[in-house]
């Protein structure tokens, strides 16, 4: 869409900036939920690491079945609405797990929580990438986890504070993830894809909103450049699952599939443990959920340096020297047991994983066109996902057999393979986007 890609940013471009943050501030909010209740639940209810490793791994199932059915829904009904229906179905299901009696209880309604947490991710990246400028698309992604991921310190720091006080208080940090419901109040200000209109043959419907989008940004910013020539596309309505068995689409598929695959397993295996593997290794439960809060103030700053050179440089080895960082960080966490080089350590992998996060969340959806885009992202993401359901599982066995040493090996070992991966086969998208800004047809970067 040559006509978005000539647009300066504007106050539509910052307002749905504002509200794809909120969105991703209550995912990141609700995410580790479970992980930073979990140390409580163990004294309450007697709750073993061996059901807490159940639990954890069936979240990512459910995470694996949001992740396929969004890409599904955003094709289906549009980007704008699958993004409300995901946050209201997270949030429904963290305000549910308030009333959790048991265990079992609790792991049912966190399945179906990260169902919709997954899911809401996979769309709100695809609604970024098709909303802004090809040449700033990186950048706004990552100001929008800069912002969203302020919700990760934010539900840790209200868990150490609540989780302590009583029987029952850890109920309320379920409630404060619930909040995400409230994105409803954005509905009006967020306008459909475009882009997506266009690739199901209803031209009338993108033009209706482009000419939304172009008279507020000439209203605030004056007369607009005139837009490149435009590139016929060929509509799709649906998009088959077997499409990715296309060349095209198969090679990209893949090699995200290595992408989240590691950075799922790395990174919760690192943010869902850490708590309880401290509180295991003598450290109070306060303690422990207190020492994790501080290292997570680390990550907004690992998604504002994302923001400075996600646009400036290729993606893929920005993407490969953090997970390198991240590797090196997380195995010097876990040969330490002084608290404050477990802080120090901490910090510097949430910032970096984070930073992480955001250029994959940039680079991922580069690697489609329009039609596969949807699919391609979600698939992808979601067998990262569903990987990490044997994830805990290898963690709880390696920590029970082989000590706590082992899980921080097994950990860097993982990002270190997507680094590798990513720096050998991952194609470059640099000069694709350049390509978009002079009017080109869209295509699949070549690896």
């Amino acid at each position: 869409m040559n006509r978005l890609d000539r647009l300066p940013i504007g106050r539509f471009h910052k307002v749905t900036l504002v509200a794809v943050s909120f969105a991703y501030f209550f995912e990141f909010a609700d995410i580790n939920t479970f992980a930073t209740t979990a140390p409580k639940l163990i004294k309450l209810w007697g709750v073993t690491i061996d059901q807490i490793a159940y639990v954890t791994s069936l979240s990512f199932v459910g995470m694996f079945v949001g992740s396929i059915c969004a890409g599904a829904m955003a094709d289906r009904w549009g980007r704008k609405r699958a993004l409300m229906l995901t946050t209201v179905w997270f949030g429904a299901f963290s305000f549910v797990s308030v009333f959790s009696w048991d265990v079992v209880s609790l792991g049912v309604f966190r399945v179906l929580t990260s169902a919709g947490l997954a899911a809401m991710t996979v769309v709100a990246v695809i609604y970024v990438n098709e909303m802004y400028p090809a040449a700033v698309r990186g950048k706004y992604q990552a100001y929008a986890i800069v912002i969203g991921i302020c919700g990760t310190p934010a539900t840790n720091l209200i868990a150490s504070a609540v989780v302590p006080l009583n029987d029952w208080s850890w109920r309320l940090v379920y409630l404060w993830g619930s909040l995400g419901i409230l994105l409803v109040l954005f509905t009006k200000r967020l306008k459909e894809s475009p882009r997506w209109y266009e690739s199901r043959g209803e031209h009338a419907k993108a033009d209706e909103v482009l000419r939304e989008i172009e008279a507020s940004v000439a209203a605030e910013k004056g007369p607009l450049p005139e837009p490149a020539p435009p590139v016929a596309e060929t509509p799709s309505t649906r998009t088959p699952l077997r499409v990715l068995l296309q060349k095209k689409y198969l090679f990209p598929t893949l090699l995200l599939t290595v992408l989240w695959v590691t950075q799922t397993i790395g990174f919760f295996g690192f943010s869902s443990w850490a708590p309880t593997l401290l509180a295991k290794e003598g450290f109070s439960v306060e303690k422990s959920v207190f020492y994790v809060a501080l290292t997570t103030v680390g990550a907004p700053l690992g998604s504002y340096l994302a923001s400075l050179v996600t646009d400036r440089f290729e993606r893929k080895w920005s993407l490969a020297a953090f997970g390198t960082v991240i590797a090196l960080c997380g195995l010097l966490y876990g040969l330490t047991f002084n608290p404050v080089l477990i802080i120090v350590f901490g910090f510097l992998v949430n910032m970096f994983e984070r930073g992480y996060t955001a250029l994959a969340y940039a680079y991922s959806p580069e690697l489609f066109d329009t039609r596969g885009r949807s699919l391609g992202t979600g698939v992808s993401y979601g067998l990262g996902r569903l990987s990490n359901a044997a994830g805990p599982l290898i963690v709880a066995a390696l920590y029970q057999s082989n000590g706590y040493a082992s899980v921080f090996y097994f950990i860097a070992a993982t990002w270190l393979v997507g680094a590798v991966a990513l720096a050998l086969f991952g194609p470059r998208t640099r000069q694709a986007r350049l390509a978009a800004l002079r009017g080109e047809k869209e295509t699949v970067p070549a690896p």
